[in-house]
């Protein structure tokens, strides 16, 4: 493949200005995706939610271009959805302590931490936009939810390998019931939620589970 050998004026002819060598520092490409992605959830915790948020706003606020913005992101749900990720990826990983009420309680814990946090209202607005736009309800399954879920099914995984949970447990049922409430005191607000709410619930579903039967 030809190579685009574009010399930078005042350089000698076929001196290399950097020496081969890339400068110091986070590539400027690099630091104008994270300037974006920090723009897009201050938008958003602002009034208006995702439907008042723009790609426009966005692109001023973080001093880029709009085609800045969609050299890595197709639309504004994909970029959203990438954001809330980027800001709790390390946060909400699953531990593996050896024992899978603790791994769900503390990675539990974690989330109601980030719920009660600015980027609560964050989650709300990507889960009250996703009911009436399908396009940011699938982003957020699709970049957030799922690869959580994978991790968490392999946690359930390990608890019936040690004999913790009975083996041909439905997982997807367990998950539901362990976040459901979560997400219903979240959006609802008829209960508090706090950190302790994430120890009852392992504890009424996980618990309940190892008393069943082995099928």
């Amino acid at each position: 493949m030809a190579q685009n050998h574009t010399r930078i004026a005042g350089a000698p002819h076929g001196s290399d200005p950097t020496n081969g060598k890339r400068p110091p520092g986070r590539p400027r490409s690099e630091e104008s995706r994270q300037s974006i992605l920090r723009s897009t959830l201050k938008l958003l915790k602002q009034d208006g939610g995702f439907g008042e948020l723009s790609i426009e706003a966005i692109a001023a606020d973080a001093n880029v271009g709009k085609t800045t913005v969609y050299r890595w992101w197709p639309t504004k749900a994909a970029l959203v959805a990438d954001a809330f990720l980027a800001s709790a990826d390390e946060e909400l990983r699953f531990p593996n302590t050896g024992s899978v009420q603790k791994d769900m309680s503390l990675q539990m814990r974690r989330l109601i931490r980030i719920l009660r946090s600015k980027r609560g209202k964050v989650v709300a607005a990507l889960i009250a936009g996703g009911q009436s736009d399908a396009e940011l309800i699938e982003a957020f399954r699709d970049r957030f939810l799922w690869p959580r879920r994978k991790q968490a099914y392999q946690t359930l995984q390990r608890g019936i390998e040690r004999g913790e949970l009975p083996a041909g447990s439905d997982l997807d049922l367990i998950l539901d019931s362990l976040y459901g409430p979560i997400y219903m005191r979240f959006l609802i607000r008829h209960d508090k939620l706090d950190e302790n709410f994430a120890d009852e619930i392992c504890g009424l579903v996980l618990q309940g589970l190892k008393r069943q039967p082995q099928r």
